[in-house]
C-alpha cells in the first residue's frame, strides 16, 4: 500500500514533455510512480481537472533572517514554492562577530527593504560561523526545503572588519582567510557564494555593502574556491549598464571553474537595447559549453506606490511628512481634506537625487494596478494618458487614485523591464536556456516591491492570460520553474515528476489560478508591515509527500529540511 495516490491529474513533469494523464504515488517521501493507475494508498488526493506539477524551486530570495522564525517562508509556500535558495546578492548574516551583528542588519535593512527592528525581534542568534548558522537553520521547523549561499559582505566584514567595510583593499592575509571562510561554507553544504556590485544597492543612504568595489584579484581568487571545492553557483549582482566590464572575468570564471556563473539581466531604461550584446554573448559562451547564465525575472520588476509603502511621490513633500506617522485612521482622514490635498500637491518639495526625480516624473510608466492585476498594462492606461484625457497635473492623478479603495489602492510603476512598454523582449530571453527564472525576491523590499508571486504569474500570464504578444505552453513554463532552476543548483533529487526523484509536489487547478492585488500587512516581528500577494488554484502543495498546504490554507505539517549541496535533503 501506498502512503499517498494523486489520482487522475494531468502530469506535468518538468521535463518539457507534453502532458499525460495517469497517477502519482508517493512512499517515504519519493516518488514511486508515476501515470497509470496507482494501487490503493493510506490517503488519495483527488487531482481530476487539475495540473500536477514539480513544486516551485525558486534561486533569489532573502530568506535569510525570516528563515530563523518563520516555517513557511509566507507568502512563498501559498505560491506553490518547494524549495528555496537564499544568501543572494552578498547580501547574509553569517559568518558575523557579535559586535557587527547590528551592522549586518543594517546593510540588509538598507538594500533588501527588511525593517531593522523586524530583524533585530526576530532573529535569534545561535551562531558565529557559516557552518554553525547552517545548523542553526537545520534545526529549526520548516515546511520547505531551504538551501543558502556564503555571501560576500559578511565574509569581507568579517575578516577585515572596518577595513573591509571601508572597503580597502585584501592583503594577501585577507584573501586568504577569506578564501577559507569560503571553503569551509562550500564544504559544510553551501550551494554557492554571491556577491554584489551594483551601486543601487545602499544602505545608511550612502554607504555600499563590502565587496561592491573589489577587486579583479578579490572576486576572481574567492569565486575559483568554488571550483577547487568542485560545486557552487557564483551569483551577482551588477550595474546592468556595465556589464560589458563584468561580463570577460565571469566568463573567464565559467571556464576555469566548469560551474555556472549567474548574474542578474533586465533591461533598463538608461541602456535599453544592451540585453541584446549580452544575450548573444551569453549563446556564444554556450556553444563553447561555458555555464554563463543571466538571471531573469518573468515580469517587470515592478514598485508599488500607496501610501501604505515607503516609496511613493508624495515623500518629498514636507506636507505629507508632518501627518506620515500618524495612525491611518487619522492618516487618511487629513489625506481627504482639501486643504492637506493642496499643501501635498502644491507645496515644497525636498530636494531629491536624479533617480527619484526620474521615478516620480515618469507618469507615462505608472499604472492602476487592479484587484486583478495586469503586468504588462497599455500605454492607454497610463497616468500620462489619464493626464491627458482629464487635463489635470500626474501628482493629481497620482493622489486621487492612491485614494481608491479607501486609501488602499497600490500603483505599479515598472522600473526595469518595460523599456518598450511591453513584454516581447522577455518572450524572448524565456526562449532560450542561457537564461534561467530568478529574481522573485523573497523576503526583501518589503515596502515597495511584491515580486514573490513570480511562479504564479509564470502561468497565468505567459501561459494563459497574455494577450499582447506570444505566449509558452503550460508545460514550458513548468519547466522553467522546475527542472530548469534545479539543474543550474545541481538539485538532482527533485524538479521533475520522476520516479526516485523527491515527492515536492503541486497541484492546480489551472482554470481557477489567479493574482490578486498586493496588500500591506502587519504580521511580522516587531509589528513589521510587509507586502503580499494573495492567489487562488493551489489545491495541495506537497513537500517530501506531506502536504504542507491545501486549498490555500496551511496545515501544520513542517517536512522542510535545510539542503546542504552534493546531498539529499
Amino acid at each position: 500500500m501506498h502512503d499517498l495516490v494523486i489520482r487522475g491529474g494531468s502530469l506535468i513533469d518538468g521535463t518539457g514533455a507534453p502532458a499525460q494523464a495517469g497517477d502519482i504515488a508517493i512512499d517515504q517521501g519519493v516518488i514511486s510512480q508515476v501515470g497509470g493507475k496507482a494501487g490503493p494508498a493510506r490517503r488519495t488526493l483527488d487531482a481530476q481537472g487539475a495540473l500536477v506539477t514539480p513544486g516551485w524551486i525558486d534561486i533569489h530570495t532573502h530568506y535569510d533572517g525570516q528563515a530563523t522564525w518563520d516555517p513557511y517562508l509566507s507568502p512563498s509556500t501559498s505560491h506553490g514554492v518547494t524549495s528555496v535558495v537564499m544568501g543572494n546578492c552578498g547580501m547574509g548574516f553569517a559568518p558575523v562577530k557579535p559586535d557587527k551583528r547590528d551592522w549586518l542588519i543594517s546593510v540588509m535593512e538598507g538594500v533588501e527593504d527588511i525593517p531593522g527592528a523586524v530583524l533585530s525581534e526576530g532573529i535569534q542568534w545561535d551562531w558565529e560561523s557559516f557552518p554553525e548558522y547552517m545548523d542553526a537553520l537545520a534545526r529549526r521547523p520548516k515546511a520547505l526545503d531551504i538551501a543558502t549561499q556564503i555571501p560576500h559582505s559578511a565574509v569581507r566584514a568579517y575578516v577585515m572588519g572596518e577595513r573591509g567595510i571601508q572597503h580597502d583593499e585584501t592583503t594577501p592575509d585577507d584573501l586568504f582567510e577569506m578564501c577559507a571562510i569560503v571553503r569551509e561554507a562550500l564544504k559544510a553544504g553551501a550551494y554557492g557564494f554571491s556577491t554584489s556590485r551594483t551601486f543601487l544597492h545602499k544602505y545608511d543612504q550612502r554607504k555600499y555593502p563590502p565587496g561592491t568595489f573589489a577587486t579583479g584579484e578579490e572576486i576572481s581568487t574567492l569565486g575559483q574556491v568554488l571550483g577547487e571545492v568542485g560545486h557552487g553557483v557564483f551569483q551577482m549582482t551588477s550595474n546592468h549598464i556595465s556589464m560589458h566590464h563584468e561580463i570577460p572575468w565571469m566568463r573567464n570564471l565559467a571556464l576555469k571553474n566548469k560551474l555556472p556563473v549567474l548574474f542578474n539581466l533586465q533591461q533598463t531604461d538608461p541602456a535599453p537595447d544592451l540585453w541584446k550584446d549580452i544575450l548573444g554573448t551569453l549563446k556564444e559562451a554556450h556553444t563553447q559549453n561555458i555555464p554563463l547564465y543571466g538571471g531573469i525575472c518573468g515580469r517587470p520588476v515592478g514598485l508599488l506606490f500607496s501610501w501604505h509603502s515607503s516609496l511613493h511621490p508624495f515623500i518629498v513633500s514636507p506636507a505629507f511628512l508632518e501627518i506620515a506617522k500618524l495612525p491611518w485612521p487619522e492618516r487618511f482622514a487629513r489625506l481627504r481634506q482639501p486643504e492637506v490635498r493642496q499643501a501635498i500637491l502644491t507645496g515644497e518639495r525636498l530636494r531629491t537625487d536624479e533617480r527619484m526625480r526620474t521615478m516620480f516624473g515618469n507618469f507615462h510608466k505608472i499604472y492602476r494596478l487592479a484587484d486583478n492585476p495586469d503586468y504588462e498594462p497599455e500605454a492607454s492606461e497610463s497616468v500620462q494618458a489619464m493626464m491627458q484625457a482629464q487635463g489635470r497635473s500626474g501628482l493629481e492623478v497620482v493622489y486621487d487614485l492612491m485614494m481608491e479603495r479607501d486609501g488602499m489602492a497600490m500603483l505599479y510603476y515598472p522600473s526595469f523591464n518595460y523599456s518598450y512598454g511591453n513584454l516581447d523582449h522577455l518572450h524572448e530571453w524565456l526562449q532560450t536556456d542561457v537564461t534561467v527564472n530568478s529574481l522573485s525576491d523573497g523576503g526583501a523590499h518589503c515596502n515597495y516591491i511584491c515580486d514573490v508571486s513570480m511562479p504564479t504569474f509564470m502561468l497565468t500570464h505567459w501561459s494563459r492570460s497574455r494577450t499582447r504578444g506570444g505566449t509558452f505552453s503550460v508545460e514550458a513554463m513548468v519547466k522553467r520553474q522546475t527542472q530548469d532552476t534545479a539543474r543550474i543548483y545541481g538539485m538532482q533529487d527533485r524538479g521533475t515528476l520522476q520516479v526516485g526523484k523527491k515527492a515536492d509536489i503541486n497541484i492546480i487547478d489551472y482554470d481557477k489560478l489567479r493574482l490578486y492585488a498586493p496588500e500591506m500587512v502587519y504580521d511580522l516581528p516587531a509589528g513589521g508591515r510587509r507586502l503580499t500577494q494573495r492567489c487562488d488554484g493551489y489545491i495541495a502543495t506537497l513537500v517530501a509527500g506531506q502536504p504542507i498546504f491545501e486549498h490555500q490554507q496551511a496545515t501544520g505539517a513542517l517536512p522542510g529540511q535545510l539542503m546542504r549541496a552534493g546531498q539529499k535533503s
